[in-house]
């Protein structure tokens, strides 16, 4: 297991600055789409800054991209098994919030990921980060807080939830115990 070193931020910036290039975007086509200042994306693309989780939800959005195949890509393996020592971890700098990607980079439209929210820890994503995806929630430890939109749901250990259309959302943990969740991911073309 790794964690998001300088080496992994050098890596995901260049696979940023690669996915902007084969778009034919330039660096202001990005911030705009990605509503983030063209200042900030230059940083993330030379390695100077350690994006958050709601950045790289931004940035992973606009690129039509989930933020576990932005990480993933940015580490490619190619390979069809993922031991559990070989599963990138990233970890929200501002957060705490770890994600782990678990499912192998393949080429499938699907995806799996186990989220480790630390007690208090809230992570707001944009609708544009999931308009090119449908998705689903399932918790394996603790209790999650999810907004949807203007709707509020409470999961508890066990509890799975299909997300409806893109909308603004929030993933929060609002007690003292740590929260596990896993979030499978299916690409839409």
């Amino acid at each position: 297991m790794s964690n998001l070193s300088d080496n992994l931020d050098r890596c995901l910036g260049e696979r940023i600055r690669l996915e902007r290039l084969a778009h034919g975007w330039s660096l202001s086509d990005l911030a705009t789409r990605a509503d983030v200042s063209r200042a900030m994306i230059h940083k993330v693309e030379r390695g100077e800054s350690s994006p958050t989780a709601a950045l790289l939800g931004k940035l992973a959005g606009a690129l039509s991209l989930s933020v576990s195949t932005l990480i993933a890509r940015a580490e490619a393996s190619g390979s069809r098994l993922m031991r559990a020592n070989d599963q990138q971890v990233w970890v929200d700098p501002e957060t705490g919030y770890r994600r782990r990607l678990v499912s192998p980079v393949v080429d499938m439209p699907l995806e799996i990921v186990s989220v480790d929210l630390p007690p208090g820890g809230a992570v707001p994503y944009g609708a544009a980060a999931f308009t090119f995806l449908r998705q689903m929630i399932w918790v394996l430890e603790g209790s999650l807080t999810f907004i949807e939109g203007e709707t509020v749901h409470r999961l508890s250990t066990g509890d799975c939830l299909a997300l409806g259309p893109p909308c603004d959302c929030c993933f929060s943990n609002e007690t003292g115990r740590p929260c596990r969740y896993a979030v499978v991911l299916l690409k839409s073309d």
